[in-house]
């Protein structure tokens, strides 16, 4: 899986937010991005609140490059307390159609560090 997303990213495809405190690699969201679509893939936090600070940065970008579409795949109770939302099969084809067109890459993914808030218990 790595090397598979690591080849996508560098055509374009795939992409990540990560969150740091201290140097380490504390949480993120990574997946793939096609046209105005975004397709999570997955998530992770090993500190309180890391992945949410994640899937905020991520969402932030999102916005401002108006994307139509953050797909989470799966719905979980965590994802739905965070805005997430169901939609019929029918719906949900019909905006990727538009999201996805054309099907072009995200060449200007940021390099540098996506600030995210951290909410650490001092």
């Amino acid at each position: 899986m790595i090397d598979a997303y690591s080849a996508l990213h560098h055509l374009g495809w795939a992409h990540s937010v990560e969150v740091w405190l201290d140097g380490e690699l504390v949480g993120g969201v990574y997946g793939i991005a096609i046209g105005r679509a975004f397709f999570g893939e997955s998530m992770f936090s090993r500190v309180s609140d890391a992945s949410k600070a994640a899937l905020l940065a991520l969402c932030r970008e999102l916005v401002k490059r108006d994307f139509r579409v953050l797909d989470c795949q799966v719905q979980s109770p965590h994802l739905m307390t965070l805005g997430a939302s169901r939609m019929p099969r029918e719906t949900f084809r019909a905006l990727l159609q538009d999201a996805c067109t054309p099907r072009a890459q995200v060449l200007d993914w940021p390099d540098a560090p996506t600030v995210a808030p951290l909410l650490v218990d001092a």
